[in-house]
C-alpha cells in the first residue's frame, strides 16, 4: 500500500519520538508498504528501501525545534500542514498515518481525499499542554474534548502503552485499538562501537555503577535523581548520567556542585545512539527516575533487554510494564530513590535476580514483536480501495 507518513518532528535526530517514526517506517517498509515520510525541515536523511523522506518548509525565524509543543515547532506544523495538502493533490495514498498533533490537519483532509487514517499516538496531548503550560490546566476539559474528536474518526489507533490505550477505549468506545509499543533500538554488531566511553575509567575505583540515559527535560526527574545522591553513602555508587543539550548538562553541573556531589556524580554528556547497548552493558544499575506522564519511556525496553538491575519510580509509566520482580520499584522522590540505590548497590544478587527478570520479560517487547504487532493493525484496514482517486473538493460540500 502507498502511505503518506505525517510525522511532526525533526528527522532523523536521535531523540524519543523520532527513534519511534524511524522504528515505524522501517518496519513498514519491510513489510512491503512504499512510504512518503513527510517531516519538518531539520534533522538526517536515512536510506530505506521503499521509503521517500519530504521536508517541509523551514518557517521564518526557526532553526531548532525543542523536544515538547512550543512556538517553533506549532509553527512548523502549519508549514507541514500546507506541505501534506500539496502531497495528497498530486498523489494518491492508501493510508495517512498521523502522529501527534498532525491528526487534527489529517482528519480535514480525510473529508476531501478518500484515505484510511491511522492515529500514532505517543501521547495525550490534552495532558502534554496541561503539564508543559500548568496556566492551561483550566482548559483541560475542552482539550479533552478535542483530543476525542480523532479518537473517533480515525481507522486505527495505535496507542504507545496500555495506559493511552485505556483512555481511547473510553472516549471511544468501539475504535479499533491496537496498542504498540516501542521496541528497543537494534545491538550494532562487533566492532561497530569502537570508542564507546568506558564509565569505569569515567567514574574509577571499583563501586556499582548507577547510569541515566536520556534527555534531562523536568519530567524525566533527573534534578531528584541528583538530589538523592546527596542522600546515597559515598562509597555505595556512582552514577553517570549520559544525555541531554550543552545547556541542560551546565544546569545539571550547576547542580551538582551545589548539592557537593561531584565526587561520585559525573556528567558524560550526549553519547551516539548505537552506543546504548555498550553503555548499558557496563552499569551495574539503570535509573529511570520519570515524575510525570503515562506513555512508557523508550529507553526502559533497552534497559531490559540489557539485563541489569532497573531502578524505576512507581508511576504507570513504568508499572504498566514493569513490576517488582522486575525491577526495584520506588516512589516518586529523593529519599525513596536513595534508598532504592543504596539497596541495589548493596545486594549484588538482588541486582542478578531483577536484571534476568527483566531480560526475560523483554522478549515481549523486541523488534520482531513490534512489527508482529505493527502488521497484525494494519491488517485490520483492509485491501485498498481503488478508484480515480481524485480530490473530493466539491463532493465534500466545502464552499457551499
Amino acid at each position: 500500500m502507498r502511505i503518506l507518513f505525517l510525522a511532526p518532528q525533526p528527522f532523523f535526530v536521535e531523540r524519543g519520538t523520532p527513534i519511534a517514526v524511524r522504528l515505524a517506517v522501517e518496519a513498514l517498509c519491510r513489510a512491503g508498504h512504499k512510504v512518503d515520510l513527510l517531516v519538518f525541515h531539520g534533522g538526517e536523511d536515512i536510506a530505506v528501501s521503499g521509503l521517500t523522506i519530504y521536508r517541509a518548509a523551514r518557517p521564518p525565524m526557526v532553526t531548532c525545534v525543542p523536544i515538547g509543543l512550543s512556538a517553533p515547532k506549532l509553527a512548523c506544523d502549519a508549514f507541514l500542514v500546507a506541505a501534506a495538502i500539496g502531497h495528497l493533490i498530486k498523489r494518491r495514498y492508501d493510508i495517512v498515518h498521523a502522529g501527534e498533533e498532525a491528526v487534527f490537519p489529517a482528519l480535514f483532509l480525510k473529508m476531501l481525499r478518500r484515505f484510511k487514517l491511522v492515529y500514532d499516538m505517543d501521547s495525550l496531548l490534552s495532558d502534554q499542554i496541561a503539564e508543559k503550560w500548568p496556566r492551561m490546566g483550566v482548559f483541560r476539559p475542552l482539550l479533552a474534548r478535542l483530543e476525542r474528536w480523532p479518537m473517533r474518526r480515525a481507522d486505527l489507533i495505535l496507542p504507545v502503552c496500555a495506559a493511552i490505550a485505556e483512555r481511547v477505549a473510553t472516549q471511544a468506545p468501539g475504535q479499533t485499538i491496537h496498542v504498540l509499543p516501542d521496541a528497543p533500538p537494534p545491538v550494532p554488531a562487533a566492532g561497530e562501537s569502537a570508542q564507546v566511553m568506558n564509565l569505569r575509567a569515567l567514574v574509577g575505583g571499583l563501586r556499582p555503577i548507577a547510569l541515566y540515559v536520556g534527555n534531562l527535560e523536568r519530567y524525566q526527574g533527573v534534578d531528584l535523581l541528583l538530589a538523592a545522591m546527596q542522600h546515597v553513602p559515598e562509597q555505595c555508587c556512582s552514577l553517570v548520567i549520559v544525555g541531554g543539550s550543552d545547556r541542560d548538562v551546565a544546569a545539571a553541573a550547576g547542580a551538582v556542585r551545589r548539592l557537593a556531589i561531584a565526587d561520585r556524580v559525573h556528567l558524560a554528556g550526549a553519547a551516539p545512539l548505537t552506543h546504548l547497548p555498550q553503555l548499558l552493558e557496563q552499569a551495574d544499575i539503570l535509573c529511570s527516575p520519570r515524575i510525570s506522564g503515562v506513555n512508557t519511556p523508550m529507553k526502559l525496553y533497552a534497559y531490559m533487554q540489557a539485563g541489569r538491575a532497573i531502578m524505576a519510580t512507581a508511576i504507570r509509566s513504568h508499572t504498566q510494564v514493569l513490576s517488582d520482580t522486575e525491577a526495584c520499584l520506588v516512589d516518586p522522590d529523593d529519599r525513596a530513590m536513595a534508598a532504592g540505590l543504596v539497596r541495589l548497590a548493596s545486594d549484588a544478587s538482588l541486582r542478578t535476580r531483577l536484571g534476568e527478570a527483566a531480560r526475560r520479560t523483554a522478549k515481549n517487547y523486541s523488534l520482531p514483536a513490534y512489527e508482529k504487532r505493527l502488521r497484525e493493525a494494519y491488517a485490520t484496514l483492509g485491501p485498498p480501495k481503488r478508484g480515480r482517486g481524485r480530490f473530493l473538493l466539491a463532493a465534500s460540500g466545502a464552499g457551499k
